[in-house]
């Protein structure tokens, strides 16, 4: 093949968030987000998605932006096979970044994950912040108004507090809704298992990371002390993780995220793998943008039987979609006969880097 690819375009966006999302190691006030375009030699674009979060993951927005340059002027002009295999060669150590650039080109070469052919509506959960009472009844209401059956809950802060929160929570939540505990690795084994002791299971569907992680002997002890199904999310990053927490018997619930798993193949790979091993399967990042989390509801429609967690298109002050993906009594709606495409004044609206790469500007085909 002479000629596969036109130019690539990397946008290093920075989106604000309408109010800060409170983690354990951290407000998040805005989304440093990697976007990459591709268009082909018949001039038709696909997009693919990164979204650094420091904390989460070990890679940086700096260091992702200097690569995805990098690898936009190498992997203009290669073959669709020679692209595939370097995204998965640089996967191990820049998973989030390797994403963007590969379901980029699935996307390019009209994947059928993309293009849902039977349930198109996906439910997902809404995220409960309040923690004095009244403030937690308004906000549960709204929530419940709004669909949503499945609420996820914030802890890993302080332990006292943490539990005192989420019982106010299930006092008002009362049977009428599941609730996911997270706690984004905030707590030490010794703070965990406080926690868990103290834990009512009442209406808990899971807790999730409650260590560091890389601590998996923490993570361990604080199995040990649960009386709720456990979750693993930060230490899963492919499938040796997925199957290590199987065979040390760490979790009952696995959630996999696709900037993680650097393909939409490798993704439902993933989630197959998580339910041989007999454990349930979780999906979706609540820091993404629009584009992302419309990959994986995209996935999440073919391969997912609970609430997904695609919920970070609901953050940000505005969509990156031209036409918003649409979002209906707690379900994104996926469009059908058609792939949704981005908008250049929102690009342009949050846009604080851009690099391009094209094909003629460079010698030979890589192979």
């Amino acid at each position: 093949m002479s000629h596969w690819l036109h130019s690539i375009r990397v946008l290093r966006l920075q989106v604000p968030l309408v109010k800060p999302y409170r983690l354990s190691f951290g407000p998040v006030i805005a989304f440093d987000t990697l976007i990459v375009e591709l268009v082909d030699a018949d001039g038709r674009c696909a997009w693919g998605e990164a979204t650094l979060l420091t904390g989460y993951t070990d890679e940086t927005i700096d260091d992702a932006w200097q690569l995805a340059t990098q690898l936009a002027e190498e992997l203009v002009r290669c073959t669709p096979a020679a692209f595939a295999a370097r995204c998965v060669a640089a996967g191990p150590a820049a998973p989030f970044t390797a994403t963007a650039f590969m379901s980029a080109s699935e996307m390019l070469a009209g994947s059928a994950l993309l293009r849902p052919a039977g349930k198109t509506r996906v439910p997902i959960l809404g995220l409960l912040h309040a923690t004095e009472r009244s403030a937690v009844r308004d906000e549960f209401a709204a929530l419940l108004a709004g669909g949503y059956h499945t609420i996820k809950v914030k802890v890993g802060f302080d332990v006292e507090d943490d539990i005192r929160n989420v019982a106010t929570i299930q006092t008002e939540v009362g049977g009428r809704a599941a609730i996911r505990l997270d706690a984004n690795q905030g707590y030490t084994a010794a703070e965990a298992c406080r926690f868990l002791a103290a834990l009512d299971p009442a209406d808990i569907e899971l807790f999730e990371q409650p260590c560091a992680a890389g601590d998996w002997a923490s993570h361990a002890a604080a199995v040990q002390v649960a009386r709720v199904p456990m979750m693993l999310d930060e230490s899963i990053y492919g499938i040796a993780d997925i199957e290590r927490a199987a065979r040390e018997r760490q979790a009952d619930v696995v959630k996999v995220k696709l900037m993680k798993f650097v393909s939409l193949e490798a993704l439902t790979q993933s989630i197959a793998r998580i339910r041989d091993l007999g454990m349930k399967a979780v999906l979706g990042n609540g820091v993404a943008n629009d584009l992302g989390c419309w990959m994986e509801a995209c996935v999440a429609a073919a391969c997912i039987d609970n609430a997904g967690e695609m919920n970070g298109f609901l953050k940000p002050v505005g969509g990156l979609f031209a036409d918003p993906l649409q979002f209906v009594d707690g379900h994104i709606v996926l469009p059908t006969g058609r792939q949704p495409v981005l908008d250049p004044a929102a690009l342009q609206r949050f846009s604080v880097g851009r690099h391009v790469a094209t094909h003629h500007q460079t010698q030979g085909v890589l192979a």
